[in-house]
């Protein structure tokens, strides 16, 4: 009788989503509208209804926004036709009805005029360093700027430190509600100091020793909170604050970004911008 022969268990890496992952590891859609919400209201003494977020990939961000108020609706702007399909299988489709007729996912270049005029527009996860040339971030800027209502606010985040410039590599434990924790792993894997690009990896690695190896992996240019103030203004923009994350009693980020004037020479830091058009 011929042996039989052993199959090997299925790997964990086999049977996971890296779109599920990235939004376990990199996103936190609830806390991102509290912050925007809040500092819109902060700044134009009301609440905002139309929220467009260009780049959305999955649109967790959309939905989060429309789940918070009966009158609030979101479109997101994404090139990635996958993603945008992941999205509204995943993100759209929990909704209920009355929800889920009040966001759009679209597949359309954030570069192109928008027709109709929204109250903020998101760029978030560092999305917008994908324009790596200055004419293309400035033409973005200004698109956006026309796109806004006469009191619309534009929301990016940005990072940087002295470590924003290094090859490095970095890792931190993610809990999932699945019971299949694992390891995101943050990959910087080429910086150029004379045109600025940098070239970053998102790796997902397993306890079964099996991973998603370069599951994301992006090709941006690391602009400064200088550069991206300065064109700002270039584009029209009348007033740009800064929010800087405070710390705990153990010396850790709390998650409350507030306006500030300077900001810490740390080895990393993350920061919001807010642009009021």
């Amino acid at each position: 009788m011929p042996a039989r022969q052993q199959v090997s268990p299925p790997q964990i890496a086999d049977q996971v989503d890296r779109h599920r992952l990235y939004e376990l590891a990199v996103q936190s859609p609830s806390a991102e509208v509290d912050l925007v919400d809040r500092t819109f209201r902060m700044l134009r003494g009301r609440s905002a209804r139309l929220l467009r977020e260009d780049f959305c990939g999955t649109g967790a961000v959309c939905c989060e926004w429309v789940r918070r108020r009966r009158t609030n609706r979101a479109w997101g702007l994404d090139l990635d036709a996958e993603v945008l399909d992941w999205g509204l299988q995943h993100n759209v489709a929990a909704l209920d009805e009355a929800a889920r007729a009040r966001v759009a996912l679209r597949q359309a270049d954030v570069l192109e005029p928008q027709a109709q005029p929204v109250d903020m527009v998101l760029a978030m996860n560092f999305s917008y360093w994908l324009l790596r040339r200055r004419s293309a971030i400035l033409s973005y800027f200004r698109r956006v700027r026309e796109s806004l209502r006469e009191d619309g606010v534009l929301f990016l985040d940005a990072y940087g430190g002295y470590d924003a410039f290094r090859v490095l590599s970095e890792e931190r434990r993610v809990s999932d509600p699945d019971g299949r924790d694992f390891t995101y792993v943050w990959d910087q894997t080429a910086y150029d100091p004379i045109s600025g690009r940098l070239q970053c990896d998102i790796h997902f690695r397993f306890d079964d020793g099996s991973g998603l190896e370069r599951a994301f992996s992006y090709d941006w240019r690391l602009w400064t909170l200088p550069e991206i103030r300065e064109l700002l203004a270039e584009a029209g923009f009348a007033r740009t604050l800064v929010y800087w994350q405070g710390w705990d009693e153990d010396d850790e980020p709390d998650g409350n970004f507030l306006p500030v004037e300077t900001g810490e020479p740390d080895a990393g830091w993350i920061a919001y911008l807010s642009a009021e058009k």
